[in-house]
């Protein structure tokens, strides 16, 4: 398993030059977005965020950010707190050879900014990351 102290050095230089890792940029989570996923459906709205996602993950907490990691993903949630407007950006990190590698950041604000939307998004991503990423080593296996 991944040190800690490794996922922190890699937040450090992932948030130095976030365009350098991330050239689509940080998705704005906006009604639309939330409607394309899928989690504005009344039946999925309605549904607890699944246990196994809140137990899958150990957790470090700290003044700027909480840190969520398992053998598979490293996740940032990071709360933006100004006089005008409160964000959360969440950036999620394949781990891949004991290395994170950024796929995916996105932003919540407003009635978007909540727990319950922020981690039905961050189920979402998990789940797209995991998808690609089997497609990818099946295509890998079919080149071979």
């Amino acid at each position: 398993m991944i040190n800690p102290s490794s996922l922190d050095e890699a937040y450090k230089e992932f948030t130095k030059d976030l365009g350098k890792f991330l050239p689509d940029g940080i998705v704005s989570i906006n009604l639309q977005t939330l409607h394309d996923m899928g989690i504005l459906n009344s039946a999925n709205l309605e549904k607890p965020t699944p246990d196994n996602l809140s137990h899958q993950f150990h957790v470090v907490e700290t003044y700027d950010k909480v840190t969520l990691y398992n053998e598979q993903f490293a996740v940032w949630i990071i709360p933006q707190n100004s006089q005008e407007n409160q964000s959360t950006l969440a950036m999620i990190a394949l781990l891949q050879n004991n290395k994170p590698h950024l796929e995916i950041a996105y932003s919540t604000s407003g009635v978007y900014n909540t727990p319950r939307y922020i981690l039905k998004i961050l189920q979402h991503y998990l789940v797209e990351v995991l998808d690609t990423e089997a497609i990818l080593s099946l295509m890998n296996k079919k080149k071979d």
